[in-house]
């Protein structure tokens, strides 16, 4: 990589072998290493139908930018965003906004979807009733059935070849950590730059472009970007596991740089062998709602039974 004065005198990042990168050429690197991980494992391919799930945030808007850019030099290849309204009043209506700017700005399409058209209640409105029959109830766990259910089955009928999400190394390696806390190794079969084990046309394959991106690299480009305000945080995240791991990596990584792509470094070492030993597991089928379930019921109807009961 070519240094430039500016490097030196303006350095907007620290290559962790000390070389310090202008914007211009931290915006050069950033983007070579998300095309480099679309290459490598052929996230894209040569053509279709690319589903991006946008929050609205820093991570999916710059996976949106990004591979947007990439398709309009592809006829063969579309672009369409797809957003889930969970429901959340103030920090999940700014991310909206942001999101509806950007699309409008860049010309992208725009699906928007939600919770209470979906289940008949907002995400704020379903905490509440849950947590006056339990109240260790965990937002997040909830908001994560359920919307993983509804990206899936509406990037289906949009007829969406794959989709394409935000996550970024910081999130792969809380996953990892996460899962193997909670003794949890089929999730971890099922995690890498493409999700999944076993191919069933009832599931859209999901793709991460922004696979070995830390979150700190992605907050620097969106910034250079003028793609977010401000950083925005879900008001649930305080009752996630997934902070206290991430701290608990952050503080890993301050006193031993590197560790946290060390470990994605050895996690996709192993992961071909974690896939291959799942990929004979067979799939059920949930009996109320025909999508695939681990149980004769499943996961998504269950919570909605607590939650309309």
């Amino acid at each position: 990589m070519i240094m430039c004065r500016q490097c030196d005198k303006n350095p907007v990042y620290m290559l962790e072998n000390g070389r310090k990168l202008c914007s211009s050429h931290f915006t050069a690197y950033f983007e070579k290493k998300v095309f480099s991980t679309i290459r490598k494992f052929n996230l894209l391919g040569k053509s279709g139908r690319i589903g991006v799930a946008l929050s609205g945030g820093k991570d999916s808007i710059t996976a949106l930018y990004l591979l947007n850019r990439l398709a309009k030099r592809n006829p063969k290849m579309t672009i369409t965003a797809i957003l889930i309204d969970e429901g959340i009043k103030v920090t999940g209506e700014k991310t909206i906004k942001s999101a509806k700017r950007f699309c409008k700005k860049e010309e992208i399409g725009l699906n928007i979807y939600s919770f209470r058209e979906e289940y008949g209640f907002a995400l704020d409105e379903i905490i509440k009733k849950l947590k006056l029959k339990d109240k260790k109830v965990n937002p997040c766990t909830v908001c994560g059935i359920l919307r993983r259910r509804l990206l899936n089955s509406k990037a289906r009928e949009l007829k969406f070849d794959k989709i394409a999400t935000g996550h970024n190394l910081d999130d792969e390696v809380q996953s990892v950590i996460m899962n193997q806390l909670k003794k949890n190794v089929l999730a971890t079969a099922k995690l890498g730059p493409v999700v999944g084990i076993i191919n069933d046309r009832r599931f859209v394959q999901r793709i991460k472009p922004l696979y070995f991106c830390s979150e700190r690299e992605v907050s620097i480009y969106a910034r250079l970007k003028g793609f977010v305000d401000k950083k925005v945080v879900c008001k649930y995240r305080v009752y996630a596991f997934r902070k206290d791991v991430a701290n608990m990596l952050d503080d890993f990584e301050k006193k031993h740089p590197g560790i946290k792509n060390n470990i994605i470094s050895s996690f996709l070492e192993i992961l071909p062998v974690l896939k291959k030993q799942y990929k004979g597991k067979r799939l059920e089928t949930c009996k109320r709602c025909s999508e695939v379930s681990s149980k004769d019921i499943c996961n998504v109807c269950r919570l909605v039974e607590r939650i309309r009961g």
